[in-house]
């Protein structure tokens, strides 16, 4: 089942700020809660405290909550990989190593008596991940959690992020990217120019970088590295469907009710016999043979347009397509919407028999 999350970080903001913060994600659906350990520096018994009291409250609202920290934490907190209990009497659900050890200390700890998970950093690129695998490791226990960049320029390429993450879902273990709130304006760091896995995310709308997570087929988990979110942000995020693409689309004001139901009410999936021109949703056109389909705005066609062919093209009246690249509209098929200007390298990810659909722009 794949998630959405949101970051905390108590000692940068108060814990009232937090508290309220938290309970908002719970309304609308997120349980899953990041945070960090390695920006904090009290002393042991504040640290606990403060992190327990956010922590219970992430619980209450049914979240699992995973805290970052590196062997520098270990030591301050006075923990060891045969002794995870200062996390436990947090609360926490798991730990992120953000730095590793030699691959057998991550594989004793996912057999940690307090059943935390052990989350792994998935950005490096390294054979990290086979290394632990070699050592036998809890699956059960084992995660993997990309890294986020607070710095402009320094996301992640594209290319690195799959490769990255391929090695891990090649193994089975559950996985996680951030995306960047576009209202936030701070995480674990004084350095804050939005925060996000991969780059090209870092000024896209907060759902268009969520879709494009979960369309990779690689990312389980979907966690807002910055805060605090909006809760439009918040809201969008929860009525996204993390399960198949739906594009965000603006329809023409003269369409028939027929298009608009064929658009927004019909199962949509691209053929398999695949067109360089065109994903094909052909069902429509057996559904409803012998409705009319009048031609009306057949003007040349755009990459992104959504088309259903008119009467003109008999047998084809019906079928929706949407366009991959520009064509010349022979004056047979109606131009009845398009997918946002955003979204358009979305359509990249409709393979062959790969299931999507539409939901009209706000």
């Amino acid at each position: 089942m794949r998630r959405l999350g949101i970051s905390v970080y108590p000692g940068h903001q108060s814990n009232a700020e937090i508290i309220n913060y938290i309970n908002l994600a719970g309304k609308y659906g997120f349980s899953r809660v990041f945070t960090c350990l390695i920006s904090t520096n009290k002393a042991i018994e504040e640290t606990v405290n403060e992190f327990k009291e956010v922590v219970a409250v992430a619980k209450a609202n049914n979240m699992e909550v995973i805290a970052d920290l590196d062997p520098t934490v270990f030591n301050r907190l006075n923990a060891t990989i045969h002794d995870l209990g200062i996390f436990k009497q947090m609360g926490l659900d798991g730990i992120r190593l953000d730095m590793g050890f030699s691959g057998m200390e991550e594989t004793l700890m996912t057999y940690n008596k307090y059943g935390l998970k052990i989350e792994l950093n998935m950005s490096n690129g390294t054979k990290y991940v086979d290394n632990i695998m070699s050592y036998k490791p809890n699956l059960e226990n084992l995660y993997g959690c990309h890294n986020f960049y607070p710095h402009i320029y320094t996301g992640l390429s594209y290319d690195h992020f799959i490769s990255c993450s391929k090695q891990f879902r090649e193994f089975g273990i559950r996985t996680a990217a951030f995306v960047n709130s576009n209202a936030a304006d701070h995480g674990p760091w004084p350095v804050s120019e939005g925060l996000c896995t991969l780059e090209e995310h870092r000024a896209l709308p907060i759902s268009v970088q969520a879709k494009h997570l979960f369309a990779t087929g690689l990312i389980d988990d979907v966690i807002i590295a910055n805060a605090f979110a909006s809760e439009e942000e918040l809201k969008d995020l929860s009525e996204l469907n993390k399960d198949m693409i739906e594009l965000e689309v603006e329809l023409e004001e003269e369409i028939s009710d027929i298009e608009k139901k064929i658009i927004l009410e019909e199962h949509h999936f691209n053929r398999g016999d695949v067109s360089e021109y065109m994903v094909r949703s052909t069902m429509s056109r057996v559904k409803y043979k012998g409705q009319p389909f009048p031609p009306h705005n057949t003007i040349d066609i755009k990459r992104g347009d959504i088309l259903i062919d008119s009467d003109l093209y008999t047998r084809y009246a019906g079928e929706l397509q949407v366009a991959l690249k520009p064509m010349k509209n022979y004056g047979k098929t109606n131009v009845v919407g398009h997918v946002v200007k955003e979204e358009l390298f979305l359509l990249d990810y409709l393979e062959p028999w790969k299931t999507f659909g539409f939901k009209v722009r706000k």
